[in-house]
This record gives C-alpha cells, structure tokens and sequence, in this order.
C-alpha cells in the first residue's frame, strides 16, 4: 500500500510495452533497475547498476547518516533521475530499507533527495520488504499450494516468511542484518574467536514457528550475500538463473571464509570489497535458518526486493490500484498476527465483515479509497488482541501490540494508523493527552477519527460476540444513518451498545446512528 508510485505521463500507463524503473536504498548499497514490461510478468532488462554506498555503517553505530554519506547517495539519485530521463521510463519508485528507516536523519535525507532529483524516497517496514520480495519469488519459481520459507537477508534485517504462491502466512522482521552485524561485533570484539563466538550467540536468537506437523516444500533465499555464496558453490546454477546451494557446500564454503584474509576474499575469492567483510555473517544467519528449518538445500532464485518493485508498479498501472490479491495478503497477515495472541477470530471477522459493509456504503459520507479501506480492515481484525495482555484496557493493549508489529502489506506510518483506529473501537474518542495519536499528522488523524468511528459501530454490533447480526444495510438520511440489520434474536445488547458507541460517528459525520431490524418498521433506540 502507499506505493509512492511516480509518473511522467500524467493519463493511464497501462498499455505493453512499459518502461518501468526502481530504486532500492540499502543499508549496503543503493541499486538502480529499469526495465521494458511485454507482458505483466515478462520482462527485458534497460539498465541495471549498482552504487556501493554503505548508509548502514553510521546508523548502526550512531543512529545518523552522515553528510558526506548522504551527498553519495543523492549524487547518485540525481544520476539515476537522468537515467530515467534518458530511458523513457514512465512509472517508477524508490525504496528505502532499514538503514534509512531507522536514522534519526532520515527525513532530511529524504527531503534532499526530493530537492536534488524530484525522486520520492519510500521509507519502507519490514512487512512490506517481505511483501515485495514474494512477489518477485513467485514470479519466478511456481510455489503452489505448498508452504514455503522465505529468507531475505539485507545489510540491516532479515525477513523470515512462511508463504505459498497465494501470500505469506507467517512474517517476522528481525534487526540482524550483514552490515549491522559486521559493524556491532566487531565493535565488540576484536579477537577472532571472540568475534565468531558472538556471531554464534547473535544468530542463536532467530526462531521460526515450525510445528512437527508443518512440512516444507523448500527453502528459498534472496540477497547479494546468498547470490555470492551460489556462485562460491561447486554447483552451477540451471538454465533460468534459479541456483541450488546444498547446506552441506555452506558449510564448507563457511569454513573457507573464516579462514581467510578480508584480502583474500577479494582476491582469491572474487568478491567485490563492500562484500567480502560482510558475507561471511551472512552465510551464518542462513545456514542457522537452514537447520531450524531442516532443510538440505537452499534455493535462490536471484531475485529481490528490486524485482518486486518493477513487478508492483506495473501490477498498479495495469489496475490502477484495485488489487484483490494485496487484500487477501493484508487479510492473512491480521489473521496471523490476531492468532498469535489468541484473539477471538469469529468476532474479528464478524466485526471487520460489518465494518467494511458499512465503510462501502458510506463512501459519499467519508470520500476515502481502497488503501484506507485496508486500514480499517486490519484495524478490525486485531481491535481486540489487547486482550492477550489484560481485558482491563485492552483497547490501550493492542493499540501497542499493533504499534510493535510488522503487517505484511503497510508502512509504518500505515501501520500507526491501524493501530489507533483499533485503540478507538471502545471508550473515549481522541483527546490532546493521547500521544500516538497527536503524533500522527494532520491527515493521518483525520483518518483515525473516521475510520475508529466506522469501527465502533460495526463493533457494537456484535457486542456479545454471538454475531447475531448477519448483513448491514445504511441508509443515510437528514440528519441520520439508519441501519438495516438482519440478524437472528434479541438485540437488545447491541443496541445499548451502539448507543453508547456511536459518538463518535455523531461528532465525525454529525449525525445521528439508529439502528432497525430488516423488514420491521420500529427502529430500536
């Protein structure tokens, strides 16, 4: 969502075929693709280069980019502009990972980007780095119905995904990265052995909810780190690029590499130099998510976060933003997120199933779109996870636990944003003394307030978790909005509670909420 999508051609750009571009700011590089699209999945490569510009080594460290570091890269923002320029590209976007994300800096940067080379930088979450990356793979290898684990490992983080070819089931993001490893250990030891026995006990804290009933169908990982260590291996990879590196290769291609010089790996191994320091705690992390995994082998398809990009704009330009695919993905990860804390699943879809009823049928009341539409179905999903922690306040619970998770398909501001709609199904609505919601920007509070206010309604209708009302149906008259309920026995819960919810649809849409059963004409107050 929020694809931050840009244009030269101000009407439609759907028509084969399309030159597309992407940016993809890492914290060990910054990359630049652009290519012709013949079809939505075939495409040719224009340009492919990449800037070795290393943003992750001051962030790591100091929590800010440095100035001579942020010249690099806008030097070479401004270069990529006129690539675009010069290629004919009419659609492109630009990503910033980890490294970007987490400085303190980073809207400066982002700003003198924008200055510099009218490019858009995205900052992006470790969700929808995950969701970008699965598109690329499925685009290349046929997943199927099967589960998958799917790694991708940058210079900041690692995202970990149990997926099939539909979306991902399971996503974790966690800040173990090739660059922030190198720089944090070695910070911290200077001794060789001391270095690998920290590298031990930093990788020992990745976990993958593998059950002995879960089966998988295979291990496939992206990443420069694991391109080079296929091309270390024995085994050359097939005729569609896709290569095979058994464990047992990894680790004896592990072994070669502690073994030897930085300068040795570059020049007896061929590793670029802003390679050759990092891709030795790289090949640790996989190789530990191998045996977590027990799996033999590991699949890489070169591919990564860039090809899913190129993927995603032309899938946005061919429909123009109505995606059925991204709302069943952004479905599944609410679902698996609620799951984790052992949420009520029944009421959450019976709730997020009547908020979306009622968001569709107010749109002229509202005026907002398909992405904010998504907010409010995630936000009903998860309303209520709050009640892992306690049932008292569980309102303020999930608003944290939805705040500290990583959702598949959102950006972090997205994510914020879900996280106060679910805080406001119940009690009071905003006030000044409410931080995460003050710190929203003005728009993005806007957008609370509407979408909590559509949230408490749907939630009081269903307020004894006995989905009693089957179907909605809204008819927005003067001064009010009448609600047409189907639903099976007393209501009388439900409309107490509705009474007592739908303030803040009053002070929103300054009108009055009334709710009436289906084929009755007496409206129960």
């Amino acid at each position: 969502m929020g694809n931050a999508v840009r244009t030269n051609d101000p009407t439609t750009a759907d028509e084969f075929p399309l030159n597309v571009a992407c940016v993809d700011t890492g914290s060990n590089g910054i990359r630049f693709a652009a290519s012709r699209f013949l079809t939505e999945r075939a495409f040719e490569s224009l340009a492919s280069e990449r800037v070795p510009c290393r943003l992750g080594h001051e962030v790591f460290l100091t929590g800010r980019l440095s100035s001579s570091t942020m010249d690099l890269a806008v030097d070479s923002f401004r270069h990529f502009r006129r690539k675009i320029d010069e290629l004919g590209v009419k659609r492109w976007r630009a990503c910033a990972t980890s490294a970007v994300r987490e400085a303190s800096n980073s809207k400066e940067f982002v700003d003198r980007v924008r200055e510099a080379s009218g490019i858009e930088l995205q900052v992006i979450g470790g969700g929808e780095e995950a969701r970008l990356v699965h598109l690329a793979i499925s685009n290349k290898i046929e997943l199927g119905d099967k589960l998958w684990m799917l790694v991708d490992l940058g210079g900041g983080s690692v995202e970990i995904s149990l997926a099939d070819g539909q979306g991902i089931h399971w996503f974790e993001s966690y800040t173990i990265g090739s660059v922030r490893m190198l720089e944090q250990l070695t910070q911290a030891g200077e001794e060789p052995q001391r270095f690998f026995n920290l590298l031990e006990e930093y990788v020992s804290t990745i976990r993958v909810p593998m059950s002995p009933d879960d089966k998988l169908a295979g291990y496939i990982a992206t990443g420069g780190n694991i391109e080079e260590l296929a091309r270390l291996s024995p085994n050359p990879p097939a005729e569609d690029g896709v290569a095979r590196l058994s464990m047992t290769d990894l680790g004896r291609i592990i072994e070669r590499l502690a073994s030897t010089t930085y300068k040795q790996r570059v020049e007896q191994l061929g590793l670029r130099a802003d390679r050759a320091d990092v891709i030795l705690p790289a090949a640790m992390v996989y190789e530990r998510l191998g045996k977590l995994a027990g799996m033999n082998e590991i699949i890489v398809p070169r591919v990564g976060v860039r090809d899913g990009i190129l993927l995603d704009i032309v899938r946005e330009a061919r429909y123009h933003g109505d995606d059925r695919r991204l709302d069943l993905q952004i479905e599944e990860a609410a679902i698996t997120t609620g799951r984790k804390y052992r949420f009520d699943e029944e009421h959450a879809r019976c709730v997020a199933r009547l908020a979306i009823s009622i968001f569709d049928q107010t749109i002229d009341l509202h005026g907002l779109g398909p992405a904010e539409r998504r907010l409010l179905h995630a936000a009903s999903l998860l309303h209520e996870i709050g009640t892992f922690v306690s049932r008292a306040s569980h309102h303020k619970h999930s608003l944290y636990l939805i705040q500290n998770s990583s959702l598949v398909g959102f950006q972090p501001n997205e994510i914020q944003i879900v996280a106060n709609v679910a805080r406001y199904h119940r009690k009071s609505p905003p006030k000044p003394s409410h931080l995460a919601f003050q710190s929203l920007s003005k728009s993005d509070r806007q957008t609370v307030m509407v979408l909590g206010a559509l949230l408490r309604v749907a939630d009081a209708l269903d307020r004894d978790h006995q989905q009693r009302v089957k179907a909605v149906t809204v008819f927005t008259e003067r001064g009010r909005v009448r609600l047409a309920v189907e639903a099976e026995g007393d209501l009388f819960l439900e409309s107490w509670s509705l009474r007592n919810r739908s303030d803040m649809f009053r002070d929103v849409f300054g009108r009055k909420v009334v709710m009436q059963a289906l084929g009755s004409s007496t409206e129960i107050e």
